[in-house]
């Protein structure tokens, strides 16, 4: 299974658009931040979508974040924002751990990150739409399920 992480596209959909038709991916993880894009990003992905609430999801019934089960993982799903994620992960890392997650994923910085916090493996697949990172690149990650369920994972640039 392929799962296509993307966050903080804000509405701006081309290079979205450009990376679900190149992957073809089996899911997709939204982290936040789309403006209002769920009801465009579920029709455009032609496979199973979950996407939380961003900061800048206003009046948006999307859910703050998601714990679930993949593969061999429990993995949360958060925009980050609640966690001061702007001045490290830490915080992310022991809410993941106290929810079970041995992996997180995030957003809200706009800036691509894979790391170890302890036993929790922390994930931000940085901006596809309005990266912030030196070079400023668009960015998704990638995470690959084997048939044992454990992850392979990278960071991809467009």
């Amino acid at each position: 299974m392929r799962i296509l992480v993307v966050s903080d596209t804000h509405n701006k959909h081309e290079n979205l658009e450009l990376v679900i038709e190149e992957l073809h991916p089996d899911r997709i993880f939204h982290l936040g931040d789309g403006e209002g894009c769920e009801d465009y990003v579920e029709a455009v992905a032609e496979c199973p979508v979950e996407i939380v609430r961003g900061n800048c999801d206003f009046a948006s019934d999307l859910p703050a974040e998601v714990v679930m089960r993949v593969g061999a993982h429990v993995v949360m799903l958060t925009h980050g924002h609640y966690y001061q994620v702007n001045y490290g992960t830490q915080i992310l890392a022991e809410a993941a751990r106290d929810k079970g997650a041995d992996v997180v994923f995030y957003g809200h910085t706009h800036v691509p990150e894979i790391s170890q916090q302890g036993d929790v493996l922390v994930i931000n697949p940085g901006s596809i739409s309005y990266p912030r990172q030196e070079g400023r690149i668009p960015s998704y990650a990638v995470v690959d399920v084997d048939a044992m369920g454990e992850f392979t994972y990278r960071i991809c640039y467009l």
